[in-house]
């Protein structure tokens, strides 16, 4: 369906609850997770991305995370149809990213029913058009900032920048992002738990929400991220764990509510 943006989600407080949020990543128009981002390490999931989508809405997720591999590879989307389907057999909100470079593409995913998109490299190169899309979009734009050991990297995280993440993520605040979701690298797709201390520092430094992103793998890793909530983390994206098994969504919604 065509969700459009009501005042409850376009923009949450610091010191909201903390919700999970699944991760969809597509590649080939297939469900995958790769590992580390490396496109030559991966795994599929499923061949139908929009039942993914569903099962993650009937288990009580209230947004998802749905990244375009290939575009993100590339630099421009590639995978539309399958995204489309996604849009369509859910109603919660979905962020999306991967390879949106420009004000056409942006207004292409917000017609087809996004909530929110997720800029990276763009954001990154041209501040002109980060500045203009938080303006155009107020609301709708959050940064992606992916780090390793602590340096920004793009292009799908195949180059790294030699810049430090906390003064990017300063920057896109200043700009006009609504959110920031902070990857590590070096944890996506391992399941050794998430970087909580770069994840709380990046968090104390703005004043705009951050989403905990890579290396969730359990109800532990959950409740650690959870500790970051009074910095403003509002949010954790879970991609593999929930797709081994290693952990049950509905367990983990619980356990924020509980929180």
């Amino acid at each position: 369906m065509c969700w459009s943006v009501s005042e409850n989600f376009a923009r949450r407080s610091k010191n909201g609850p903390v919700i999970i949020i699944p991760a969809i990543d597509l590649k080939d128009g297939k469900c995958v997770r790769l590992l580390q981002g490396e496109a030559d390490r991966e795994t599929v999931y499923s061949d139908d991305p929009s039942a993914v989508a569903r099962r993650w809405e009937e288990a009580g997720a209230e947004r998802l995370h749905v990244i375009d591999l290939d575009g993100a590879f590339s630099g421009s989307p590639k995978n539309r149809e399958t995204l489309q389907s996604i849009l369509e057999a859910v109603s919660i909100p979905v962020q999306v990213g991967g390879g949106i470079r420009n004000e056409e593409t942006m207004t292409r995913l917000f017609d087809l029913g996004a909530w929110r998109v997720v800029l990276g490299t763009a954001a990154y190169r041209d501040e002109k058009f980060l500045q203009a899309a938080c303006h155009e979009h107020r609301g709708r734009i959050a940064v992606g900032v992916d780090a390793r050991n602590g340096m920004m990297a793009t292009d799908g995280w195949v180059k790294d920048t030699g810049e430090e993440a906390i003064p990017f993520a300063l920057r896109c605040q200043e700009a006009g992002a609504a959110a920031i979701i902070y990857t590590d690298i070096s944890r996506d797709g391992m399941l050794t738990g998430p970087n909580t201390e770069a994840t709380g520092e990046i968090a104390q430094a703005l004043s705009i929400p951050v989403v905990a992103s890579g290396g969730i793998s359990s109800l532990d890793d959950i409740k650690e991220v959870m500790e970051l909530e009074k910095y403003g983390v509002e949010g954790i994206i879970v991609g593999k764990a929930l797709y081994t098994g290693a952990l049950d969504l509905r367990q983990a919604i619980a356990a924020t509510k509980k929180g």
